[in-house]
């Protein structure tokens, strides 16, 4: 299998950037950021909350925080991609400052798009990510994201983050969860603390979110361990921290959202 996944270090922080050629498949997943690329050649697809979706060369690719989503090699051939994946903070603020401090949360229409500009800018903001870059301008870098993030309005819609908003009981769930990643939850005790059985838990959770309560977990602490490696902590305390069993476990759950190690992510990102 054809497997090269890279992240790269990017002059502004609160993005990262990835590159991607590979046959990989990816499971249902989330990310807690935005996510902008492009498919450079190959065929990719994917599942989400927004339907079944196919990207060629040249589609432009996005996702919103939070959506549940897999990914998965057209025919089995390899595909290429890049990526930049943007804090949902810095989205905010960066949207503030282009819409003139309006109060309007970023959320994408569609999962594949075309647009000339917007490739174009995503070429350019991309760029700063790649080593060959001898010079890294953060004034050019800011410049980029700034005109990136102001065409991203052409494939956005009016709406919240989460346009369907749990039920009662399966947003406290989710809260509790939230609130703290690694705290070791039973279904049962989960169910308790929000009054219900652990099978309307479970069929809610799936129903409203996506992903079963322990599928949830792992997405929180897969983003907590993310956050933690950033700001360069040591594996075997990201792993603890985070609520993993050990940093085995960290790897295995890094390796199958990611495509690359813990290690391997810190060495590139930082």
């Amino acid at each position: 299998m054809l497997d090269r996944i890279r992240f790269h270090r990017f002059p502004l922080a609160g993005i990262d950037a990835m590159t991607a050629t590979t046959s990989r498949s990816f499971p249902r997943h989330t990310h807690d950021q935005y996510g902008i690329g492009v498919i450079d050649f190959g065929g990719h697809a994917s599942s989400s909350g927004r339907g079944q979706v196919e990207a060629g060369p040249g589609s432009l690719i996005f996702v919103n925080p939070g959506e549940v989503h897999d990914g998965r090699a057209v025919g089995g051939r390899p595909r290429s991609w890049r990526m930049l994946y943007v804090n949902t903070s810095l989205m905010d603020a960066t949207r503030a400052d282009v819409l003139a401090n309006a109060n309007a949360p970023l959320t994408f229409s569609a999962p594949v798009f075309a647009d000339v500009d917007l490739r174009r800018l995503f070429d350019i903001a991309f760029r700063h990510a790649t080593p060959t870059v001898e010079i890294r301008d953060a004034m050019a870098c800011e410049t980029a994201i700034l005109r990136l993030v102001a065409r991203l309005t052409i494939n956005a819609v009016a709406a919240q983050r989460n346009p369907k908003t749990p039920t009662a009981s399966i947003r406290r769930a989710r809260d509790r969860i939230d609130s703290d990643p690694s705290a070791r939850l039973s279904l049962a005790d989960l169910a308790s603390e929000v009054d219900l059985s652990r099978y309307q838990l479970l069929r809610g959770f799936a129903r409203e979110l996506g992903l079963t309560p322990h599928a949830y977990i792992l997405q929180r602490r897969i983003a907590l361990a993310r956050r933690l490696i950033r700001g360069g902590q040591a594996l075997a305390e990201v792993a603890a921290i985070a609520g993993f069993y050990d940093q085995s476990h960290l790897t295995r759950c890094f390796v199958r959202q990611f495509g690359v190690t813990p290690s391997r992510y810190a060495s590139n990102a930082r």
